[in-house]
């Protein structure tokens, strides 16, 4: 998730209108004003998030999405692993540490911004980290990539008990146990890959998802363009059971028009077996604004 696309006001609007730009409505401090001119250092940033989760356990509206994540029957009913901590490449991974005992959940975050620099990717930050406290998932058992991390802040990540990813899997991450994944203003790519790599009737209902409303995603797009372009994400709008969170006015640019989704295995139960049949990956060949960095994209950058 850009800086840039952090800035857009998701708002409701006509079909095939572009998006507009605003201002983020969270008020800059000092420190933050100066956290692009200084040299990074990673103890102040560790700080500055750790203040903002204390200031967020303070809202009413946390206390609304911790009790509506934890009544979710997806988490609740979080079988524990059976095989204890589950396995990762070792060059899938960066640092991070699997607590001894680990629940039933995991966690996996895509997208989340330059933290050290933008004030709303902090605040969602500290929002996973006490959704992480609340539903009993180790730090290491969340797993957390974006391409445009710096150094330093995957060092931040690292001190934070994080595990970071080190390959970009664009979303195409298979799932095996009850995740949680946290993809606050992601792209339609990442979303529509997601459900695509899990597209099974035994797999969908172990995804949580905690980002942007389906349903508020179909309002905005061409109906055609949607079906086209992001067919699974245009078929799980059906599929999905969609709880709103709630977000207090000062914080719309951080948390607006997020959603707790989930996939009831009875709803799915109820549908042809027409519906899981194997369907070719994704390529978005009529998407030139995809708003992900693809795997190639991102090597080039590298190289460059």
């Amino acid at each position: 998730m850009s800086e840039k696309a952090e800035e857009w006001q998701v708002a409701r609007r006509r079909k095939g209108t572009p998006r507009r730009s605003k201002a983020p409505q969270v008020s800059l401090t000092p420190q933050d004003q100066g956290c692009c001119q200084d040299e990074f250092n990673t103890n102040k940033t560790l700080l500055r998030i750790r203040e903002t989760m204390s200031e967020l356990r303070c809202e009413d509206f946390w206390l609304d999405w911790k009790k509506r994540l934890l009544s979710s029957s997806a988490t609740a009913a979080a079988p524990s692993p059976a095989g204890g901590a589950p396995e990762l490449p070792v060059d899938q991974q960066e640092g991070g540490s699997v607590g001894t005992t680990a629940p039933g959940l995991e966690c996996v975050c895509y997208g989340l911004g330059s933290f050290s620099s933008c004030v709303s990717a902090r605040y969602q930050l500290a929002m996973m980290l006490l959704l992480l406290e609340a539903l009993e998932i180790p730090p290491g058992l969340c797993w957390v990539f974006d391409p445009v991390f710096s150094a330093g802040e995957k060092e931040v990540l690292r001190e934070l008990d994080l595990s970071v990813l080190t390959e970009n899997e664009e979303g195409k991450r298979l799932t095996k146990r009850p995740t949680i994944f946290y993809l606050m203003h992601c792209g339609k790519a990442l979303y529509n890959n997601l459900l695509w790599r899990n597209w099974e009737r035994e797999t969908l209902p172990l995804l949580t998802i905690i980002g942007n409303s389906f349903s508020g995603i179909q309002e905005r797009t061409v109906e055609r363009e949607l079906r086209r372009d992001y067919l699974f994400l245009h078929q799980a709008v059906a599929l999905c059971e969609e709880r709103p969170l709630p977000c207090p006015p000062r914080l719309l640019d951080v948390f607006n028009d997020t959603a707790l989704i989930t996939f009831p295995p009875g709803r799915l139960s109820q549908l042809p077996q027409c519906t899981w049949a194997e369907a070719a990956e994704p390529r978005y060949e009529h998407c030139p604004d995809l708003e992900i960095i693809r795997r190639e994209e991102e090597l080039r950058r590298r190289r460059s």
